[in-house]
């Protein structure tokens, strides 16, 4: 047995199944390798179909466990057919990481109607049919993680990001609406909230942030949070919250920001 099936062998999450949303790029790669080396078979469900597979296959060869699906997770059939594919693959889920998202960053006057229902969707209404999806098996077993993706936007308001912001904000109160309905049936939900994160998603945001006036530079970040966060640290904080170490947060909200939110 080589050093790495030993670590998966006793990882955090050995034995157990996670699935991803969102789980192909950025932060939700990270976490989808991650979870892969901590021990976990994971399922790995994204927009980009292609990009998902491609990355089960890139953990299958280092020795893990992965199924990559293709689907869009603001859509319930998909969703379904996403999920029931998944657990016939490798059994009921122990660990839903609800990670799938996306941002606008425009004037709030400008914002269009179909834009706010796109963003909701993906960010919001995502999460319900994904979990709602995913606990009923949970609830069976009497056991759960669930982590949501916030972000320091759910407290932190930014010129700009009018919905993003909004968007978030329901991000965090949904984890910890559904930690405190389904306590007593040993279901635990937490929400991570990053700050400024150097992933393509991250880096659009604050190019388009700039071209709205706001300061978002180098030195802004540097000042803000010390610099931007990487994608494997947001993928560490997820796994804390979804293995056994966290037996006893539910309803939490962990900042992934450098002290941004202490300031």
């Amino acid at each position: 047995m080589t050093s790495v099936e030993r670590s998966r062998d006793k990882g955090r999450l050995a034995g157990k199944v996670a699935i991803v949303t969102g789980g192909a790029g950025g932060c939700g790669a990270a976490a989808s390798r991650l979870f892969a080396v901590e021990g976990a078979k994971v399922v790995i469900i994204d927009l980009n179909g292609e990009a998902a597979v491609n990355l089960a296959s890139q953990i299958i060869a280092e020795g893990g466990q992965a199924l990559g699906l293709g689907a869009d997770v603001s859509q319930a059939v998909q969703v379904r057919e996403a999920i029931a594919r998944g657990l016939a693959e490798f059994g009921p889920a122990d660990v839903l990481f609800n990670h799938a998202g996306t941002l606008i960053v425009k004037p709030f006057l400008d914002v269009q109607e179909h834009e706010w229902d796109w963003l909701m969707a993906v960010n919001v209404k995502s999460m319900y049919l994904v979990t709602q999806a995913v606990l009923p098996q949970m609830l069976a077993k009497g056991s759960g993680s669930i982590v949501c993706t916030s972000s320091i936007s759910a407290q932190y308001a930014t010129p700009g990001e009018v919905v993003y912001n909004a968007s978030k904000g329901a991000c965090q109160m949904f984890a910890r609406a559904i930690a405190v309905e389904f306590r007593d049936r040993g279901i635990r939900c937490n929400a991570v909230a990053p700050g400024f994160i150097r992933t393509p998603h991250g880096e659009r945001e604050l190019r388009d942030l700039q071209l709205m006036g706001v300061d978002a530079s180098e030195a802004a970040i540097k000042l803000q949070q010390g610099r931007l966060c990487e994608p494997e640290e947001v993928a560490r904080a997820a796994l804390f919250l979804a293995s056994d170490d966290a037996s006893f947060v539910s309803g939490a909200q962990l900042f992934v920001d450098n002290g941004f939110s202490a300031v």
